[in-house]
């Protein structure tokens, strides 16, 4: 019995020891992340520089929490022996408080970064924190489609832009890319409406690009 003790107390130890390491590797990991999207901001005051790479790996920690709790809370649901009515009515509620806590926590970063940097530092934060997506799409469209309207080219922005805000609150890059995917969507749909053949479009384009790589 003496024996099972201590190999039980021992194994305690490790795990405790594991999780230790696994929470000092996470925490490196994040805040490599956040003084890397820092890098791009052209800031020379180091104590600006520490509180803005701070701000962001407080974010991208603070996002984990929420996003795994939910996830955790889904699971828990699907595990019950609740009916499948209130097992989805459980996951809407769920999602309904996950989705306010993101938006309170969105609310003060973005606050924050407004209060400290520039628009265009602003926008390489976010840029930042959602791979860049938003101008590489936003430059494909135009390219695909040069003859789009002002109007047209407003809507595209706005809808990318607004697909960013909500790609922020997400802790990885796959729920990242559904958000993009989401509002793309819509500007399909939207382009569509107006009159535009969107296979025509893309295969024009890439013949564009086929004839500029043989130059």
């Amino acid at each position: 019995m003496k024996k099972i003790i201590i190999a039980l107390a021992l194994i305690s130890i490790l795990n405790q020891a594991f999780a230790q390491q696994s929470d000092e590797d996470y925490r490196k990991v994040i805040y490599g992340r956040s003084e890397t999207i820092v890098k791009t901001l052209d800031i020379q005051d180091k104590v600006k520089f520490d509180f803005i790479t701070e701000l962001i790996a407080t974010q991208y920690i603070d996002l984990g929490v929420i996003n795994d709790g939910y996830d955790t809370k889904v699971k828990e649901i699907n595990a019950s022996n609740l009916t499948a009515e209130d097992k989805t009515q459980a996951k809407e509620l769920a999602y309904l408080k996950q989705r306010e806590a993101l938006t309170a926590k969105h609310y003060y970063f973005v606050n924050q970064l407004f209060a400290t940097l520039s628009p265009e530092q602003i926008e390489k934060v976010k840029d930042g924190m959602t791979m860049g997506v938003f101008p590489v799409t936003y430059k494909a469209q135009l390219e695909m489609i040069p003859s789009l309207t002002d109007e047209e080219k407003t809507y595209i922005r706005a809808a990318l832009m607004e697909a960013r805000e909500y790609a922020m609150d997400c802790s990885d890059s796959k729920a990242k890319h559904a958000w993009f995917g989401k509002y793309k969507g819509r500007i399909n749909n939207y382009l569509s409406r107006r009159g535009y053949n969107l296979t025509k479009e893309r295969e024009a384009w890439n013949e564009r690009i086929k004839a500029a790589q043989a130059k």
